[in-house]
Protein backbone atom coordinates (compact mmCIF):
# COMPACT_ATOMS: atom_id res chain seq x y z
CA UNK A 1 0.00 0.00 0.00
CA UNK A 2 1.29 3.70 -0.90
CA UNK A 3 1.73 6.31 1.47
CA UNK A 4 0.02 9.90 0.89
CA UNK A 5 -0.71 12.68 2.68
CA UNK A 6 -4.10 13.09 2.21
CA UNK A 7 -5.19 16.65 1.29
CA UNK A 8 -6.81 18.63 0.83
CA UNK A 9 -9.53 18.65 3.28
CA UNK A 10 -11.44 21.08 2.07
CA UNK A 11 -13.73 20.03 -1.17
CA UNK A 12 -13.65 23.50 -3.06
CA UNK A 13 -9.42 23.18 -3.15
CA UNK A 14 -8.71 21.51 -6.82
CA UNK A 15 -4.89 19.85 -6.74
CA UNK A 16 -2.93 19.42 -9.87
CA UNK A 17 0.80 17.80 -10.57
CA UNK A 18 3.24 19.83 -9.54
CA UNK A 19 6.02 17.25 -10.35
CA UNK A 20 8.16 14.19 -9.13
CA UNK A 21 10.98 14.86 -6.82
CA UNK A 22 13.62 13.12 -4.75
CA UNK A 23 12.69 12.73 -1.23
CA UNK A 24 15.32 15.18 -0.10
CA UNK A 25 13.71 17.60 -2.72
CA UNK A 26 10.44 17.33 -2.37
CA UNK A 27 10.70 17.87 1.62
CA UNK A 28 12.07 21.12 1.25
CA UNK A 29 9.81 21.75 -1.15
CA UNK A 30 6.59 21.03 1.14
CA UNK A 31 8.22 23.45 3.68
CA UNK A 32 8.38 26.05 1.87
CA UNK A 33 4.49 25.31 0.57
CA UNK A 34 3.40 25.28 4.03
CA UNK A 35 5.39 28.91 4.55
CA UNK A 36 3.44 30.08 1.52
CA UNK A 37 0.75 28.53 2.67
CA UNK A 38 -0.35 26.70 -0.32
CA UNK A 39 -2.55 23.48 -0.14
CA UNK A 40 -0.44 20.65 -1.16
CA UNK A 41 -0.12 16.45 -0.87
CA UNK A 42 2.23 13.97 -2.07
CA UNK A 43 1.98 10.37 -3.24
CA UNK A 44 4.47 7.94 -3.32
CA UNK A 45 5.27 5.35 -5.26
CA UNK A 46 3.54 2.07 -3.85
CA UNK A 47 5.58 -1.56 -3.20
CA UNK A 48 5.34 -2.67 -6.68
CA UNK A 49 5.19 0.48 -8.89
CA UNK A 50 8.66 1.39 -7.16
CA UNK A 51 10.33 -0.77 -9.11
CA UNK A 52 10.03 1.57 -12.28
CA UNK A 53 9.10 4.61 -10.32
CA UNK A 54 10.92 6.76 -8.51
CA UNK A 55 10.69 10.21 -6.35
CA UNK A 56 7.62 11.30 -4.78
CA UNK A 57 4.70 13.11 -6.58
CA UNK A 58 4.00 16.61 -5.24
CA UNK A 59 0.40 18.02 -5.62
CA UNK A 60 -0.56 21.66 -4.88
CA UNK A 61 -3.62 24.05 -5.22
CA UNK A 62 -4.04 24.61 -9.24
CA UNK A 63 -5.38 28.32 -8.52
CA UNK A 64 -1.34 28.84 -6.79
CA UNK A 65 0.65 26.51 -9.42
CA UNK A 66 2.89 29.02 -10.82
CA UNK A 67 3.84 30.28 -7.26
CA UNK A 68 4.20 26.67 -6.26
CA UNK A 69 6.21 26.25 -9.26
CA UNK A 70 8.61 28.88 -8.18
CA UNK A 71 9.07 27.63 -5.06
CA UNK A 72 10.41 24.35 -6.35
CA UNK A 73 12.66 25.74 -9.20
CA UNK A 74 13.99 28.57 -6.08
CA UNK A 75 14.58 25.11 -3.86
CA UNK A 76 16.21 23.41 -6.83
CA UNK A 77 13.89 20.42 -7.47
CA UNK A 78 12.29 21.67 -10.99
CA UNK A 79 13.78 22.51 -14.23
Amino acid sequence: MSRSRRRPTDPYVITVHLGQFTREHANAIAEELERAGIVWWFKEPGFLSQVWEFGVRLFVDRERLDEAKEIAARVGGLK
